[in-house]
């Protein structure tokens, strides 16, 4: 009987003395520690280090998890996660939202699990929300 062995995901590193201008496509997981300028698409994770800038129009990825700095319009599709050295400036769609006290944020976030969320008819009322 043989064996298959699952191929070894695909890993991106850029180390903290690497700097990057441009768009960069990346499948698998990209991590950052050091400077990028520009677009990122990850067809995969992506993690900024507390030692990363990312700083461009977009970045789109399935989750994402910052420490260090992103300033950017952001697509998650699945989680983005700001831990408490987490500096994000930009506007934001995820999945899902965690976010840790000391984390900074501005910009506008809509998450879209809505499938979490209870139906609206099992919501109680407010006192009074039939009177205008």
């Amino acid at each position: 009987m043989l064996f298959k062995r699952k191929p070894a995901p695909l890993l991106t590193y850029l180390s903290q003395k690497t700097e990057f201008e441009g768009i960069l496509h990346a499948e698998g997981m990209l991590r950052v520690d050091g400077i990028v300028h520009g677009t990122i698409e990850v067809d995969g994770d992506l993690e900024i280090s507390a030692t990363g800038l990312v700083e461009g129009p977009d970045v789109k990825a399935t989750n994402i998890v910052v420490h260090g700095v992103l300033k950017a319009r952001v697509s998650a599709a699945g989680k983005l996660t700001l831990s408490r050295s987490a500096r994000l400036e930009g506007d934001v769609v995820a999945g899902s939202l965690e976010m840790e006290a000391g984390a900074y944020y501005a910009g506008y976030i809509e998450t879209r699990d809505a499938k979490t969320l209870p139906p609206s008819r099992n919501l109680p009322e407010l006192y009074g929300s039939n009177e205008l």
